[in-house]
Order: structure tokens, then sequence, then C-alpha cells
């Protein structure tokens, strides 16, 4: 194994800290550095300002807050993260750099350890990368076509071979839980992390070529595009960040070529995968209001989901539609007496399906945030390619108004009329149907798989219900089809045992009929029983004869595609890695992303532990017989 890499500590430059997760230098200096100062206390600003939500998590089945014991378990990076710049920023709202920093060690037990430099990146390949060839084998974006089918019809591995796959190797991301998916170019692989990092790796061996830090978790996978003659670039990659930025850089080197911000909202962020067509890449805008929204004094709320087309060469906003087109104005002051606004909400955060021959796009929106009624949230949205126009939406749940952790409905900033949050989360799927008819696949949280008409105003043809259904699904982060069946994976991680229905199905794209249905296994929790869970959440995966599909407790299974029968199965999080670059990779929770195959190889990220499980840093390679 290669020597460790090296780190930039930021116990010993603590600005460093403030540079990396973009702490306002004017108004956190740190403070208690003269020595005269007692330092923060933690536990009580703990007490103070997160006992209320942290300590009484999973009591509700809607709650999506990480209890307590979960959020001991990350790296105290993620926990400032998330106070500075991620989705506690508000309550965290006047608390000093230093502060931060003790509620962070207070929780994990651990000081920062900073990130990686990335001009100190170990395990470098010893050879040039080679030219990059877009029309080989890959997987390039969060799905290998526009129609989001996630089927890989060439992988270089038969389904015969699949029970023999072992691991290749392993990569540990310099983070504490992997949260995207990988992206597959030839001899590429190019993967994101929560600490902020894109990293450029050989897709055979797990070298590295570079790695880039933007300063904000990314947790888009990467699409990779050619550049037109006399640019600074042969060859393009782009991703978004939890700030709302999407940037180009050099394929090849990992040069910013370019960088916009997509909204101005204070956290606003990108996590659907941005999506390449010719000249063009479509970008979906969500945000973390409805969890930060819920102290009395805070002006709920302003956010509004948009899909926004930029120019792919020079970054230029082309148009930016949003799929609540109102703009919020006040409507009303809550119990605190602070003004309230409205309509907001219908936030887009899975990566549009592109129907190039009717000339629009296909976007899945979450929920609303208030109670002022709109016709944008719980929708399927086709947007107009060349201008942004909604052309039409179909909307299958009307005042979903949700936000988190919400007691008594009106109380404060919560809705009087409180929905179950049951977003569209997964991309849609366009299929064509034995008569040439095509149609459009939309799952929610809910557990419902809907079949809708393109070329009627999105006119529902079927639905069927396949799980119970919950604010963490349901029909979570997204299904995958082949030319006739649909494959669909339900989380349900909370409810009665006789309610739950967490597994995989298969579905008749032509009918809605169910084929069959394998529930996921069972497996004994080691980890923490109030967050244990077998929730089929992360995105399936399919090639010809197999679905993988993952779960949180760190399995990632094999099914074959005419019965349901689970072929293979590995635990991701049974035991650590000596991964290539020196380091020890650490499994966990299998959610989001989900595998990616090409050239005889799969890759899954184990360690998505942001609010169920077992937070990890393990990408794994897998091969058959691990060669």
């Amino acid at each position: 194994m290669k020597a460790p890499a090296k780190f930039v500590l930021v116990s010993a430059v603590v600005l460093s800290l403030a540079w990396f997760f973009g702490v306002n230098s004017t108004a956190q200096q740190p403070t208690g550095s003269t020595g005269k100062d007692a330092p923060p206390d933690g536990a009580k600003l703990y007490e103070e300002r997160c006992a209320v939500c942290h300590d009484n998590a999973g009591s509700n089945p809607q709650d999506r807050t990480p209890p307590k014991s979960v959020l001991a378990r990350r790296a105290p990076d993620d926990i400032i993260a998330a106070l500075t710049t991620g989705s506690m920023k508000t309550q965290a709202a006047g608390l000093k750099e230093l502060e931060i920093r003790a509620i962070a060690v207070y929780l994990t037990g651990k000081q920062p350890s900073g990130v990686i430099d990335p001009s100190q990146l170990a395990n470098r390949c010893q050879a040039p990368g080679g030219p990059i060839n877009l029309k080989a084998t890959g997987w390039n974006g969060w799905s290998t076509d526009l129609d989001n089918t996630r089927f890989q019809p060439k992988p270089g591995l038969k389904a015969e071979d699949v029970p023999r796959l072992k691991v290749k190797w392993a990569f540990a991301y310099p983070a504490t839980m992997a949260i995207g998916q990988p992206t597959i170019v030839g001899n590429r692989l190019y993967v994101t992390t929560d600490s902020g990092q894109v990293i450029n790796l050989n897709a055979q061996t797990g070298c590295a070529y570079w790695a880039v830090s933007v300063g904000a978790p990314v947790r888009t996978s990467v699409s990779v595009g050619a550049l037109p003659t006399g640019s600074p670039a042969k060859f393009a990659a782009y991703f978004g960040d939890e700030r709302a930025n999407v940037y180009a850089v050099d394929a090849e080197t990992g040069k910013q070529l370019w960088k916009i911000k997509l909204d101005d909202h204070p956290v606003a962020r990108i996590t659907g995968s941005p999506v390449l067509y010719k000249d063009r890449l479509y970008v979906p805008v969500s945000s973390v209001e409805e969890a930060i929204s819920r102290p009395d004094k805070y002006e709920c709320c302003k956010f509004r989901g948009s899909m926004v087309a930029l120019d792919a060469y020079s970054g230029k906003l082309l148009w930016k539609s949003h799929s609540i087109p109102e703009e919020p104005k006040p409507y009303k002051k809550n119990s605190a007496g602070t003004q309230m606004y409205g309509p907001a909400g219908a936030a887009i955060w899975s990566a549009p399906t592109l129907d190039v021959k009717r000339g629009v796009l296909y976007a899945g929106t979450g929920n609303s945030y208030t109670d002022v009624p709109e016709k944008g949230s719980d929708s399927i949205i086709a947007f107009e390619l060349a201008t942004g126009k909604i052309r039409w939406a179909y909307q299958v749940l009307p005042n979903d108004n949700y936000i988190m952790n919400c007691g008594k409905p009106g109380q404060g900033n919560c809705p009087e009329k409180a929905g179950p949050d049951f977003d569209f989360g997964s991309s849609p799927i366009l299929r064509k149907l034995p008569n040439g008819k095509d149609v459009i696949l939309a799952g929610n949280k809910a557990g419902i798989l809907y079949a809708l008409d393109p070329d009627n105003q999105g006119k529902k043809l079927w639905e069927i219900k396949l799980g119970a259904g919950t604010a963490l699904g349901g029909i979570e982060w997204g299904f995958t089809a082949d030319a006739t069946t649909v494959y669909v994976p339900v989380a349900d991680p909370f409810g009665a045992p006789d309610k739950r229905n967490p597994g995989l199905s298969a579905v008749k794209i032509a009918t809605g009929e169910k084929l069959w249905q394998t529930p996921a296994p069972a497996v004994p929790c080691s980890w923490g029983k109030m967050r244990c869970s077998n929730a089929q959440s992360a995105a399936a995966s399919l090639i010809p004869g197999v679905v993988f599909s993952g779960t949180t407790d760190g399995h990632l299974r094999a099914y074959a595609t005419a019965d349901g029968k689970i072929i293979w199965d590995f635990d991701t999080a049974a035991q650590p890695y000596d991964a290539v670059n020196g380091k020890q990779a650490k499994g966990g929770t299998i959610d989001a992303g989900g595998a990616t195959i090409a050239n005889g190889i799969l890759y899954i990220n184990s360690g998505y532990g942001r609010i169920l499980g077992m937070p990890g840093n393990a990408l794994l390679a897998f091969s058959v017989d691990g060669k």
C-alpha cells in the first residue's frame, strides 16, 4: 500500500477551517484565542441550540432529524459544515467559530481533522490518463441515457458472473461520508465527496490523476462532455455543490473553467445531477429551507425550486424557470408576530429526464413549505428545453405543506394543514410501450409508482402502491427499467412491521401489473437500535438479467430480473478495507446514488450516514473474482 495522505490540520491554522467551510470572517471571528477567555462549553451550546430536535429524533415516523447517537458517528468537520453552510445554519446563527467547533468536538469526541490537500493527493498515477473517449462504454452522469433508465446494456459483465463479484480495490474518501455516485468515462472515474472535493481516479486501479476542493459538499454525479475547438480544454467535467454553485473543470486536469451560482437563497443547493445535452447543461435547484424554518423568528418561506439551462461552454445562464411560477409574498404573521411568505417549496432534488423528441425535460418536485396554495409541489413538470416555459404539470398531492420538526399545527411557522412530505425525489424514466406510445414513469415517497402520458398533459395512465410511504420513502432516490419492466426499490424505514414494505418490486410497464416483489432481508443491528433499518432507498441500477440495489444496513444485493431471486449479497459495512490510497476505508449505509457499472467493474459508495445510518468513506470496485 502507498504512504498515507498528508492532511492540512485546521487545528493548527484555524482560519483555514473558515476558508474551507465558507465561514464569514467578519461575523464569525474566532474567540477565546487570547488565553484569557474560557473555552466554549460544547455541551451547553448543544443543549441550547440542538437538543430539542436531536434528543427527541426518531419518535416521529415523519422525522428526518438524525438523533444524537448518529451525529456522534460523524466527523467533526461534517458537524461544522452543517452548522456553518448547511441545513443547521439558522440554528447556529450568531455562534462564533470556536463555539461551533466546540459543539462538533462535544458531539463526536474528536478534533476536526481538516481535508486532504489536492496537491498532496496520495497514490498518484504514474502514467498520464491518456485521451478521453466519450464513445467508449461508460456511465456518464446520473444515468447511462437521457431517459434516466439507469440501465447499462453493455456492462462487460454477464449475469452468470455476478455471484463471483469480489472487491478488486477500495478507495478511502478524505471525508466521513460517501454521498455521491461514481461517473465512468473510459479509463477515468470521477467521484465527489462530502468534504467538498471532486477526484479523478483511474477506473481500473484507483490511482489518482487529480483532485480539486470547492469548499462545499458535492453529491451530484459528474457529467463529462467535449468542448469546441479553441476552448481552454478539450473536455469539461460538470457538477454542482451544496451552495447552489455549478462548475465546469478541465476533465483531464481539474483546472476550473467556469463557475456560476444559480440561487441566492442562503440554503439553496444542488443535489440532482446536471444533465448535459449537446451545448447545454440542465441543472435542478433544491434547498433545505424546510429544515431551517421551524424557529418562529424565521421569515418562512421564500425559496422556490427551479430548473436552469446553462451554456455548457461558457456557463452563461440561458434560462431559469421556477417550479412555482408565483413569487412569494407576505400573507400573514405567525404566532410570534413574524411575517410569513408564500408560496414556497417544490424543490427539485433529482436529475431531470430529457425528451428530445418533444423538446421538453421532465422533473419531479418536492413538498410545499407553507399554507399558500400552489400547483408546483409534488408534481411532475414538463419544461420546454428551448425556453424553460412550463408546458404542463401533473400534481398528485396538493397542499403537502411540510417543514421539519413541527409540533402543533399553526404554531410558529408550522403549517395549519400539515402534509406528509411525499416528494418526487426520484428522476422520472421515459419508456416506449410495445404499441409505440411513450410513457413517463414516476415514483414518490408515498410509495406509489405512476405512469403518465407525455402527449396528454401528463394524464395518469395507471398507478400502483408498492410501499407504505414516509417522509424518507416510499420510493426515495431512484428506480431502473429495461424495455418492458421497471424495478423499484422501496425504503419504508419506519413504522410497524406489518405496515413497512422495504424491498424490490418489478412492475410491467405496459399495464402496471406487479410481477414480483422481494422483501429486504432483515439484518441483526449492531450499531444503534433507533436508526437500524433495512430500508431500500438508494437508486437501483440494471444490467441485462440483473438489478443491483443497496440498503441502509450496508448490503449491496443483486436480483435476477426474471423472478427477483437474490443471486449475490455483499455486506459493504462488515469490515474495513486497506485502500489503494494508503488509508483505511470503512463502509456504512448505502443510500442516495447507486451502483455504476462499465467495462466489467461495478463501483459503489458505502457510507451515506446523513440521516439514517452509518457514515463511511468507502468507494468499492468489484470485478469477477476481484481480478
